[in-house]
């Protein structure tokens, strides 16, 4: 396991899109419903990439994002993602229903209403590709240089942790996916795990497309 560098620069940065998520539930109902407030705490986190990146060498490296780690992201990537797919597709179709939750207004989302020929695989890959820069690439591993002076099984737990709770509890995935966004908790403790691992980020980012596109192809058919 990769071990966090101390000296890293600007690792508090993690913390700005931490406390706009928070923020974002002190909010008056009314200002949490405007799409542009729903978005400013990944806005801040990629403002705060941004600011990192010119503050420490190194960034590809650092965000696990080098050519020849493509070959491992890839395999990695996609049985993780296949996996997760189907696992979170039958959780969805027949575990929610059964629990009582609705899965109708799945037909509703910004998703859904995307063309399939833009939405597949395209669309799919980079909204990928941009989540997993943030919420594992940067967040996660400012985190983990946070969390450098804790036990090595200590700061990976909390980094994973924290990491993931704040992209299943981000606004925009909240509202849009209601009861759903929960299922963002295992996915990102399971790819931040892989992160921190392998410390390869097409790993996530590959897991991330695959399932999506598993859980978008049935959940159309079945759902629309």
């Amino acid at each position: 396991m990769h071990d966090a560098d101390p000296t890293e620069r600007l690792a508090w940065l993690a913390g700005l899109p931490i406390a706009a998520t928070i923020g974002f539930d002190l909010l008056p109902s009314d200002l949490q419903q405007l799409w542009l407030i729903q978005l400013l705490p990944q806005a801040v986190a990629y403002v705060a990439l941004g600011f990192w990146a010119s503050q420490n060498p190194g960034v590809i490296s650092r965000l696990g994002l080098q050519r020849a780690q493509l070959p491992e992201g890839l395999r990695w990537g996609t049985a993780t993602g296949l996996v997760l797919g189907l696992f979170n597709t039958t959780v969805i179709l027949y575990l929610v229903p059964r629990l009582g939750f609705d899965i109708g207004f799945l037909r509703e989302t910004p998703h859904a209403q995307i063309p399939l020929a833009v939405m597949l695989p395209w669309f799919i890959v980079l909204i990928a590709f941009f989540v997993e820069i943030n919420f594992r690439g940067f967040l996660l591993g400012r985190l983990r240089a946070l969390f450098s002076t804790l036990p090595g099984p200590v700061a990976t737990g909390a980094a994973v942790a924290v990491s993931a709770l704040t992209f299943s509890f981000d606004p925009f995935m909240v509202l849009t996916f209601r009861h759903l966004h929960w299922i963002a908790v295992w996915d990102g403790l399971i790819w931040g795990f892989l992160w921190v691992r392998l410390r390869n980020l097409y790993v996530p980012i590959v897991a991330h497309a695959a399932e999506v596109i598993v859980l978008y192809l049935v959940l159309r058919m079945v759902v629309a």
